[in-house]
């Protein structure tokens, strides 16, 4: 019997402020837990990495709770404009969107792209990509993005609104938060892939761009894959995801490359959080923040981060039995 890799998975739904009570704990590791059942059972029935990601991601973008898709936060004019990327570590493919507008689920478009010549399209060009592939015409608004632009607007944009986890006295009855996406996920022939898609930080200058469409915040090779999510500048300034990458691949083991890029990116107080798998099946994850929402399958449970103390955090769970199975 050929020898397959016991798949492993990640998610994120962002990372920023504290959640305040254990009911919204609660709810945001439920919505995880089931993308993260749903597309671990994908991975297990030998569906591929790339396929997983985009699955999970999917199903995040379609959630409201999370900034990304469905949900998504408005730009200073109003304006919803999304961003995502999908890198098939196997191939070294990065492909994305840029400030897409109007469609529901932007890590498609990316996906469409990974074949294809020009495998990063912004705004118009998005926008034609997705008229070409026939996508239905979409609007992500949901009440509680309005009503927080609409407050901001009154205040004359003048809160900063960066932060990727909303406040839930915002809007007490939605349990809303809002926090970029991220998959990454290991798969069953051991192939790696990354997923990313963000409505961006909120209230932003118009066409600013974020590290979700770019290498520094979605970034994977053979060795290891990585997800990141916070305050985009700052992830872009570290150029994160590839650092982190660049050492696993050059030979440290993924805890050692996220402790090390950790130490480094506190000594510059940068804002943001990060998953990641490697080839091996090992799982990590890391903060700057006050929390990162992510969740995982190891291959026999479920766990999440909901709960680390505040402040900078890496962990890391070896995989001891190297990943195979019969």
């Amino acid at each position: 019997m050929k020898l397959q890799v016991q798949p492993k998975l990640i998610i994120h739904g962002g990372a920023g402020s504290s959640l305040h009570g254990k009911g919204g704990v609660e709810a945001v590791r439920k919505s995880l837990y089931k993308v993260v059942e749903e597309v671990y059972s994908l991975l297990c029935s030998g569906a591929s990495a790339k396929e997983a990601v985009v699955l999970g991601c999917q199903m995040l973008e379609d959630n409201p709770c999370f900034n990304a898709g469905t949900g998504s936060v408005l730009q200073s004019d109003g304006q919803i404009r999304m961003s995502a990327s999908l890198m098939d570590g196997t191939t070294q493919s990065f492909s994305g969107v840029i400030n897409i507008s109007r469609v529901k689920n932007p890590i498609d478009l990316a996906q469409a792209l990974q074949s294809s010549p020009d495998r990063v399209l912004s705004d118009y060009g998005a926008a034609e990509l997705a008229r070409e592939l026939q996508i239905p015409s979409y609007n992500a608004l949901t009440d509680l993005r309005l009503q927080e632009w609409i407050q901001e607007r009154q205040e004359n944009f003048q809160r900063a609104m960066a932060g990727v986890v909303a406040e839930p006295e915002l809007v007490e009855s939605s349990n809303a938060r809002r926090g970029t996406i991220g998959v990454v996920a290991l798969d069953t022939h051991g192939k790696l892939a990354v997923g990313t898609s963000t409505g961006g930080k909120g209230f932003e200058r118009i066409g600013r761009v974020s590290d979700s469409a770019m290498p520094a915040g979605n970034y994977a090779t053979r060795y290891a894959a990585v997800s990141c999510t916070g305050i985009g500048e700052d992830i872009i300034d570290e150029c994160l995801a590839p650092r982190i990458v660049v050492r696993v691949t050059d030979g440290m083991s993924l805890q050692e490359a996220m402790q090390r890029s950790f130490a480094e990116a506190s000594q510059h107080q940068r804002d943001f959080g990060a998953i990641a798998l490697d080839a091996s099946g090992a799982i990590a994850w890391g903060k700057t923040s006050q929390v990162l929402l992510a969740a995982f399958h190891d291959g026999e449970k479920f766990g999440d981060t909901l709960e680390i103390p505040e402040g900078t955090e890496v962990g890391c769970i070896e995989n001891v039995e190297l990943g195979i199975r019969g």
